[in-house]
């Protein structure tokens, strides 16, 4: 019996029905207590107490010290109900936060504009994409998630209340205010979206608040400046605007706030705000759409209800202004429960408390909103207030996971809206030269230097159309890139006329592809876009936009996204075109392909300490993992002396690797194409070797290094001079000539008969004692010679035809000193056993040297991004960039170790870790993974099993060859051994 006397008291004090409180969404799981605690406080406060919980006061956090005084003083003297914050970092926003807590008699309901987030984290602008960029994806547990992590933000800055999701409907594209704000035009979509969105952050505990009531989506006025109106009929605004509440109310909202709009056809007096309308707020809101929550007005410092009229006394309008204290009046008795942002407080808390006294506003009327303010305080744990903690506060704010989901956010929603004849993504490199051209007052570098890691590609400036076009005709591909300011969803959108000239008349003699960086309305200013291949919309400038916008157009992460918005007759709503990957690497976080950021950064220090400790001037270091590249970094720089740092597109000689990079895809081809086998013989392939003393080894066992073959030669070693040491006049000149054209260095050329020489030396070489696992580099002498043979073309331009410009390895390449500035090109030794000078630019490796550069062993130049390239192709069975080079049978073949029983680990030109405790590798890493490694230092290995790409490059051998501590210290599979441990999935 007692239990239903408590049930009974709970209800008669309320001051809903029963059923109202069922539906009320500011009912706490305890509901006995909750009610027991709201009763016991509002009748511990004076009247102008109670009406003191009806104002929520602006704070910035960056205030000066008279503004924090004042507010400190409005909160201690009229027992204020909450605050709401603006600008500012958050340990200054949460000390506030705190101070003002500790004075106030009841504590604070703290709300916050955090539409996308709390703008304090230190890698962006705002946290999370506008609403706009959200309302192109299609997945909307990306949209729930987005607001369960705005609101797991919110709730760590101590913020009860977020002033999100806005659900106006953006029908209008000269919306002033909107924009970007809105989900888009589509009354369903937005439903959707800003559903998804409340039920994650009220997921998390922080109340939402839909707004603007009843619908600001279709004007073309800012309300922070004038009074828009909204003047559609009350059928068709119950039909769209309205229909988001409707659904939001139903699944649990918690608040709405109300616009300062003139809605003629639910507002007769003219020019009266939504905001101090009855029959909006209370007919419509409260009692046709049953809403329960709390209800805020708009800033009511706004000029659009500043500015209002007030009624006379026949009912007609006159131009009297009305006082701020009796806007506040107005307010409240409209229906509204919080007074947002008022003009004068003391003001309005003594207009209110005059009609109180007068019987204008009942004792229910003030109960029914303080209690509900009240009741919103306990929901949101006010009752058991604590303070903000102050540790961790900035990392709380800036989690990896916030970090991945902003990703995953953009890559679902930048939108390809046209792409003529497939031109996108990028396929058939080899056929296209690029160029790119940034317009915009804003930066294009993220997109640009993302865009360098697919291909060669050229930014273009001119000083003008003349200059621009005459610079763009070498090229036959143009990608234009519309980049505007992403620090506000406000910030200027349209193309100037001179940008909208200049995009025409390069469509008419250029494939093009057109990508902006801000909202799709800008397209509305292109009269003509047939001319324009592809377009795609990327919505905003930040890095990661950028970022994600050039791996898309490049085909490694597909197209999902679709337009939230129509575009004038261009496109309408949901158009989007969506493609596929085509596997090509893509970049990312760690976390999206189960590694652990904080243990991969580990790398870093074994990094730091090889170059510390001189074990190599510097180093490249690439992870990649189930095709995205989630760790690629530079470490020291060029020479221990110099001042030149590591940058991406630095290359490195990588030696040995030249055999996995160049010689041995030339023969898989050829293997495919039935030209040789694995069990071909040496004289099938070369006649000379018919009686030699290698007449009968294969292919398989030579690139197995189980032929007998002898390690290594030192062919220079004959043509130097007996007695200085340096090279020989009988074979060298300081100028090139006919007699004498193999550049082995600068200024330095060997006689033009001496690679013949070489050949001879091989074939007549004596064979080892006995068959065992012995490296050498014979084998990659002789394949060069047959398959220049065969092809009648040079190693270094099969290489780049057959497999670099079509994979886009621009940076891969033999004899990089013809091509490239030797800055960019990283030194491997001062040599003064040979060449006695400099090796910059040059091939390390002597015998490579001896060749023109051109080894089939050594003399391939690259950067960690085109090697991860390469090994990916391999890891994908011979798949790269939607090109088939090789078929997964022929991967296999190549990867499979024919003589493990004979203690040889090694594959058919790949190596493979080792079969007991010494070898190539960590010993981590499966059994079917391969890769290679080279004697400047560089390292490169693949594992199908766990989908990991490790690139290491580095220039150990400068400024002496002999320097040989990052092999002793093993630092290349300590680094492999700290990425498997990274693995956490």
């Amino acid at each position: 019996m007692r239990h239903f006397f408590l049930l009974y008291v709970f209800f008669c004090s309320s001051n809903f029905t029963f059923s109202q409180n069922e539906q009320s969404p500011l009912i706490a799981d305890d509901t006995i207590a909750q009610q027991k605690w709201v009763d016991s406080i509002y009748d511990s406060l004076s009247l102008r107490e109670k009406i003191g919980q009806l104002y929520m006061i602006m704070v910035f956090s960056n205030q000066d010290e008279k503004t924090k005084l004042d507010n400190i003083k409005l909160i201690r003297d009229h027992k204020l109900g909450g605050v709401i914050y603006s600008l500012g970092g958050p340990v200054r926003q949460a000390k506030i936060n705190n101070s003002l807590q500790a004075i106030s008699k009841v504590p604070l309901l703290v709300g916050m504009d955090a539409e996308w987030g709390l703008g304090m984290r230190l890698d962006s602008t705002y946290s999370f994409p506008w609403n706009m960029t959200l309302g192109a994806i299609k997945d909307n547990a990306l949209i729930e998630r987005t607001g369960q992590q705005i609101g797991e933000h919110c709730k760590r800055m101590g913020i009860h209340f977020n002033f999100a999701p806005v659900t106006d409907i953006n029908t209008n594209p000269k919306n002033p205010i909107i924009g970007n704000r809105s989900f888009g035009e589509n009354r369903d979509i937005v439903t959707e979206k800003a559903l998804a969105f409340m039920k994650g952050m009220q997921g998390a505990g922080v109340l939402a608040n839909a707004k603007h009531f009843p619908g600001h989506g279709d004007t073309d006025q800012d309300s922070h400046k004038t009074l828009p109106t909204v003047g559609f009929s009350e059928k068709r605004i119950d039909s769209v605007e309205l229909y988001p509440y409707k659904k939001l109310i139903r699944e649990g909202l918690s608040s709405v706030m109300v616009a300062h709009l003139n809605v003629p056809s639910l507002e007769s007096r003219l020019g009266y705000p939504s905001s101090l309308s009855k029959h909006i707020v209370t007919d419509i809101l409260k009692e046709r759409l049953g809403f329960n929550g709390l209800i805020f007005t708009d800033a009511l410092n706004m000029r659009g209800v500043a500015d209002m009229v007030q009624p006379s006394v026949d009912g007609n309008t006159s131009s009297t202004f009305l006082t701020s204290g009796t806007i506040d009046l107005e307010a409240f008795k409209a229906g509204n429960d919080v007074l947002l942002i008022s003009e004068d407080v003391p003001a309005g808390i003594s207009k209110i408390a005059e009609a109180y006294n007068t019987g204008e506003i009942t004792e229910a009327r003030l109960a029914h909103s303080v209690k509900k303010v009240l009741r919103a305080k306990y929901k949101v744990g006010l009752h058991d207030y604590q303070p903000v903690g102050l540790n961790n506060l900035v990392n709380d704010l800036n989690r990896i996971e916030d970090n991945l989901l902003y990703e995953e956010l953009m890559e679902n929603a930048i939108t390809v809206v046209k792409n003529d004849n497939d031109l996108i993504p990028f396929q058939k490199l080899e056929t296209k030269s690029f160029a790119y051209v940034e317009l915009g007052d804003d930066s294009g570098t993220p997109f640009f230097e993302e865009l360098k890691k697919y291909t060669k590609i050229h930014k273009i400036e001119a000083d003008g159309f003349s200059d621009l076009t005459n610079k763009l005709q070498a090229y036959n591909t143009v990608i234009i890139g519309f980049h505007r300011s992403n620090d506000s969803p406000w910030k200027a959108y349209k193309f100037s006329e001179e940008e909208q000239r200049w995009i025409s008349q390069i469509s008419k003699t250029h494939n093009v592809v057109l990508d902006i960086f801000v909202k799709p309305y800008a397209l509305m200013d292109l009269e003509n876009i047939d001319d324009i291949e592809s377009i795609v919309i990327s919505y905003q400038n930040s890095i990661v936009a950028q970022e994600k916008s050039a791996q898309l157009l490049f085909g490694a992460i597909p197209s999902k996204g679709v337009l939230p918005v129509s575009i004038g007759s261009h496109f309408k709503v949901g158009d989007g075109i969506f493609n596929n990957s085509i596997e090509r690497l893509s970049y990312g976080l760690p976390e999206h392909v189960g590694m652990d950021s904080k243990k991969l950064n580990k790398l870093d220090s074994v990094a730091k300490l090889a170059v510390k400790e001189k074990m190599t001037p510097g180093i490249q270091l690439l992870v990649a993992r189930k095709g995205k590249v989630i760790y690629n970094k530079n470490f020291g720089k060029h020479t221990y002396e110099g001042k030149e740092k590591v940058h991406f597109d630095d290359i490195y000689d990588v030696a040995s690797l030249t055999k996995i990079l160049a010689t041995l895809p030339l023969l898989m081809e050829l293997e495919e194409e039935g030209i040789v086998s694995l069990d071909t013989k040496l004289p099938e392939i070369l006649p000379e070797y018919n009686n030699s003393n290698k007449a009968q080894i294969t292919l398989k066992s030579m690139l197995s290094h189980y032929a007998q073959l002898r390690p290594w030669e030192p062919f220079y070693y004959k043509t130097l001079d007996s007695v200085s040491k340096k090279p020989s006049e009988t074979y060298y000149r300081s100028e090139k000539s006919k007699e004498f054209n193999i550049e082995v260095a600068k200024e330095l050329y060997l006689r033009s008969d001496y690679e013949d020489s070489i050949q001879s030396i091989i074939k007549d070489s004596e064979l080892l004692d006995r068959k065992r696992y012995r490296y050498s580099d014979f084998p990659y002498y002789i394949l060069k010679k047959f398959i220049e043979y065969h092809y009648d073309r040079r190693l270094d331009e099969l290489a780049q035809n057959h497999f670099y410009e079509s994979m886009g390895a621009n940076y891969t390449m033999y004899n990089p000193y013809h091509t490239i500035s030797s800055k960019k090109i990283v030194p491997t030794e001062i040599d003064d056993y040979y060449r006695y000078q400099k090796i910059h630019g040059y091939v390390h490796d002597m015998g490579a040297a001896m060749q023109n550069g051109v080894g089939g062993h050594a003399g391939v130049f690259s950067n960690a991004n085109d090697v991860a390239k390469i090994m990916q192709m391999y890891l994908q069975k011979g798949f790269y960039g939607g090109k088939r080079y090789f078929k997964p049978e022929t991967i296999n073949k190549f990867n499979t170790c024919y003589y493990c029983e004979n203690d040889n680990r090694r594959g058919v030109g790949f190596d493979k870790p080792q079969l007991g405790d010494e070898g190539p590798t960590c010993g981590c890493v499966s059994m079917t993974s391969f890769g290679h490694s080279g004697f400047t230092g560089s390292y490169t290995w693949a594992d199908p099993e766990e989908e990991i790409v490790y690139v290491f490059l580095a220039n150990r051998t400068y400024p002496k060859a002999e320097n040989n501590i990052l092999l002793r210290e093993n630092i290349r599979t300590k680094i492999q051994r700290l990425i498997y441990e990274a693995i956490d999935d």
